[in-house]
């Protein structure tokens, strides 16, 4: 059900006096550098200038021998086959046609493409493969969520091809870890490692079944770290430019010590095969993760309790931030962690712990690392300086209240918005207190997005209730405005340049 993988290719560049070849990533990942010669018993040319001048002691580069990490490791690594079934629409001609099942990476193809077709679907039985290790001697063993969900069977084969039925003990669909167990003793494991000590750069190997080709090894290097994709898993992925195909989802990713740093996972394709980005799940996080699914069966998820946006120039200029960091808080849950914190719409979260939050998709990350119950510390840039917040985290599974706040005079402002207070009935059905409803938008607000039919709750994150207000924030603002914008049951930010 998932990832695959290619030979490296050589690629060779010649000197004008077609002298040197260099191949780049020969065996073992090692740099080559060949002297060819005009004959075969002729010295290489070298031109006078350069001769005179003595050489350099190049640098020693000590490259990991993948050869010795494949034959350490691979025994722990096992082939996953999955039977079991899936909805496809009726008019699908690719119903029960694919050797492999359904793709893999199916959940995260759809939230890049979008819903396809409309349909009502219909079960029609599925056989997929994946990957995954052994991390304990008695069987447990470690895969992706998405290998074995909607499995009525799965069965493990080892690389000495014995073969079992294997029992899901439990996975969670929103880190996309799933633990196995097969009745087996004795058995081969690899080591876990420590996720957080890569570094971006630095050579990392894949060992999986790509299309079902057993113990398939491929390498390549750390492209990122903490990267977010656009799902809703919160998992700060490591991004590599390892070849994984569909197969290899499961399966373990390895530092040059033969240590598993990574669960491969997911790939960005718009062909369904690798084009040169592949995302792992960090082995800290999907550790911790079984741990409590072997104790358990199941995996709780820490809650703050905010949207957020990203920080871009626009809002870095109405916010007066030196730097478009951080993560703008659009939204804040009543009764949630953040609530009870004193979060508000508009404050821009710096730091958690004291590690610094870049893009707005780091916060979730860092929250989703964390468990219910934990206290942090938030560094908040709020009215022109840095507020230190603190909260405790609550459940993901918790539900809690939606969110409103503030009063109500029609006019026309810079901004080129139209707008008048919001009537009680309007209030009402927005689920809010207080805010100006746009009847008409123009200018620079309308060509950054803003509606008619938006309800304007803040400026630079001041609550509006009358149009003198938004003229007061607005005239003290030099380069651009943050508008908090409700418009049906969400809010977002929106930034406006003035002038």
């Amino acid at each position: 059900m998932d990832n695959q993988s290619t030979t490296p290719s050589l690629g060779i560049k010649r000197t004008a006096a077609a002298l040197v070849a260099i191949s780049v990533l020969g065996a073992g990942g090692a740099m080559i550098v060949h002297q060819n010669y005009a004959g075969a018993n002729s010295a290489p040319v070298i031109p006078a200038a350069v001769a005179q001048v003595p050489a350099a002691a190049a640098p020693q580069m000590t490259l990991p021998d993948f050869s010795e990490i494949a034959a350490r490791n691979s025994p722990a690594v096992v082939n996953i086959s999955v039977t079991g079934s899936t909805k496809v629409s009726a008019d699908s001609s690719q119903a029960g046609t694919d050797d492999y099942g359904t793709d893999p990476f199916f959940e995260f193809f759809r939230r890049f493409q979008g819903p396809q077709g409309g349909q009502r679907g219909r079960d029609v039985p599925t056989h997929g493969l994946g990957s995954g290790f052994i991390v304990s001697p008695d069987g447990v063993i470690m895969t992706n969520a998405h290998v074995v969900r909607d499995a009525r069977e799965v069965t493990v084969k080892l690389n000495d091809r014995r073969e079992f039925r294997a029992k899901v003990l439990g996975s969670d669909l929103k880190t996309d870890i799933a633990v196995l167990k097969i009745d087996a003793s004795n058995l081969p494991v690899v080591p876990l490692g420590h996720s957080n000590d890569l570094k971006v750069g630095e050579w990392v190997l894949a060992i999986g079944s790509p299309y079902g080709f057993d113990s398939t090894v491929t390498a390549g290097v750390v492209s990122a770290k903490g990267r977010s994709l656009p799902d809703d898993s919160n998992v700060p992925f490591i991004q590599t430019d390892v070849a994984v195909n569909p197969g290899n989802s499961g399966g373990p990713l390895f530092n040059t010590r033969g240590e598993v740093v990574g669960i491969n996972s997911q790939i960005y394709s718009q062909t369904g095969g690798f084009q040169g980005l592949s995302f792992a799940i960090p082995i800290d996080l999907a550790g911790r993760i079984k741990d409590q699914i072997v104790a358990t069966g199941k995996a709780s998820h820490a809650k703050l309790g905010v949207t957020v946006q990203e920080v871009n120039q626009g809002f870095a200029d109405s916010f007066k931030l030196a730097t478009p960091e951080g993560a703008l808080v659009a939204n804040v849950e009543r009764g949630s962690p953040a609530d009870k914190a004193g979060l508000k719409s508009g404050d821009v979260i710096r730091k958690m712990n004291g590690q610094r939050i870049i893009a707005s998709g780091d916060l979730p990350a860092m929250v989703g690392v964390a468990l219910p119950g934990d206290k942090i510390n938030l560094d908040v840039w709020r009215d022109g300086k840095i507020v230190t917040l603190s909260a405790t985290l609550g459940n993901a599974a918790d539900k809690v209240a939606d969110v409103a706040e503030n009063n109500g005079i029609a006019g026309k402002v810079r901004l080129g918005l139209a707008l008048r207070p919001l009537q009680s009935q309007e209030k009402r059905e927005a689920g809010i207190s207080a805010g100006l409803l746009v009847e008409d938008a123009g200018g620079a607000a309308a060509n950054a997005g803003v509606q008619p039919g938006d309800v304007l709750l803040s400026v630079n994150g001041h609550p509006v209730n009358t149009v003198e207000q938004v003229r007061e924030v607005v005239d003290k603002s030099a380069k651009s405005v943050a508008l908090l914008i409700q418009r049906g049951p969400d809010k977002i930010f929106i930034p406006v340049r003035l002038g």
